[in-house]
């Protein structure tokens, strides 16, 4: 039995929008950012507006150039999450071996579900039918011996197919693929292969693994291994549990010259990112600012402090980070605030009263814009910034 399945949502936020409305059906849908801002460029594309040669992370003028019957949607993170949440509650019907890759994806390991469910194909199958039936979505399903080779299948045939793959097959199917198709390889390291003449999957597999190591230290030997379809990694249904880090980054609408502009999306940035981290219920004492100049330098510098899940002590920190890192002139394109060194959360004892108030009052603020959206509550000072108000945020 191949027992580990990749399960892999189809166009996820444009079917996300079309099983909302059904009106969307069948029609080029792209979700898409504020095209008068950097960041106006395609999400997603439904399959019905990819057959136009749209491709995400186009830049929507081109994208409307090509499919002008298009319908553009804005993104609606909240309707993505609830629906993520919904398919991950599917899997875990099946199985309660389940690792959360992404918004959109998941592995499963089905050692032992055959009594109930079938072997690895049919449950395959039956998960798609569940999200189908109960979503009114589609996905693509990845079966496998390991990770690797199901993440790799489910790639393979879109939409709404089930992809079988055995390490047998690697030679035929894997190799002859550029690569920059093997899982884990990003653009930067593909160039860097490409540079050593190693173009395909099967010219990382042939290329020994002390030279990939001295190119790339422990990764090349991740190479070696994954480029001949081996991956001993189990699936971990905790590693979720216990997050490194949660922060939010914004591409600027235009360029930031003053600190009191920058201040404002600070502040913005640290309360997405304190929410976060109080709905996940964590704290965590490392601050981290992210700076991005118009000549697309890139900083970043951190600071540690107690234990907090506070609005306000991530925005002091990364107002202190702020000053101490940049002039105030040189213009700035991009903005980030993390929080890392997580541990679940606790009580801390104060001397001071404020600290239990603040606490509350963020707790408060919290559950009203989980009920009413967004806009329902925020700071004052963030009156002050009328494009903030259409803010697309990129999550890490």
């Amino acid at each position: 039995m191949l027992p580990i399945l990749h399960v892999d949502m189809n166009a996820f936020y444009a079917s996300c929008h079309q099983a909302k409305d059904p009106s969307l059906k069948g029609k080029p849908v792209m979700v898409a950012g504020d095209p008068k801002k950097r960041n106006g460029i395609i999400l997603t594309a439904s399959y019905e507006a990819r057959r136009y040669g749209v491709k995400t992370a186009m830049p929507k003028w081109q994208a409307e150039k090509l499919c002008p019957q298009a319908v553009f949607i804005k993104p609606d993170y909240d309707l993505y999450l609830r629906t993520s949440q919904k398919v991950m509650s599917i899997l875990g019907r099946f199985s309660p071996q389940i690792e959360i890759f992404s918004i959109d994806e998941a592995w499963l390991d089905v050692t032992g579900c055959e009594r109930l469910f079938g072997d690895s194909v049919a449950i395959a199958r039956k998960i798609q039918a569940a999200i189908a039936k109960e979503l009114d979505l589609l996905c693509s399903i990845g079966v496998s011996c390991n990770k690797l080779l199901a993440k790799m299948a489910s790639d393979m045939k879109k939409p709404n197919a089930i992809t079988v793959l055995t390490t047998e097959d690697v030679p035929k199917l894997l190799w002859p693929l550029p690569v920059n198709e093997l899982f884990g390889v990003g653009r930067r390291m593909a160039e860097k292969l490409k540079r050593m003449n190693i173009k395909t999957i099967g010219d990382l597999a042939e290329a020994p693994q002390e030279f990939l190591e001295k190119a790339f230290g422990l990764n090349g030997s991740y190479l070696h291994l994954w480029a001949n379809g081996i991956d001993d990694s189990a699936v971990n249904p905790h590693s979720m549990d216990d997050a490194k880090s949660m922060g939010h980054s914004i591409t600027l609408p235009k360029d930031i010259t003053s600190f009191d502009d920058a201040e404002i999306v600070l502040l913005f940035l640290s309360e997405q990112v304190g929410r976060r981290v109080r709905r996940e219920n964590y704290m965590g004492r490392t601050v981290t600012v992210t700076l991005r100049y118009a000549s697309f330098d890139t900083i970043t510098r951190s600071v540690t402090i107690f234990y907090t899940n506070s609005t306000e002590d991530i925005y002091n920190a990364s107002r202190k980070l702020l000053y101490s890192n940049w002039d105030g002139k040189t213009p700035l394109r991009l903005l980030g605030v993390s929080l890392s060194n997580l541990v679940k959360e606790f009580d801390q004892v104060s001397l001071f009263d404020n600290e239990d108030k603040k606490r509350k009052l963020n707790r408060v603020m919290d559950e009203i814009k989980d009920r009413f959206g967004d806009d329902a509550i925020f700071r004052a000072k963030l009156l002050d910034d009328k494009e903030l108000n259409e803010r697309k945020l990129k999550t890490r």
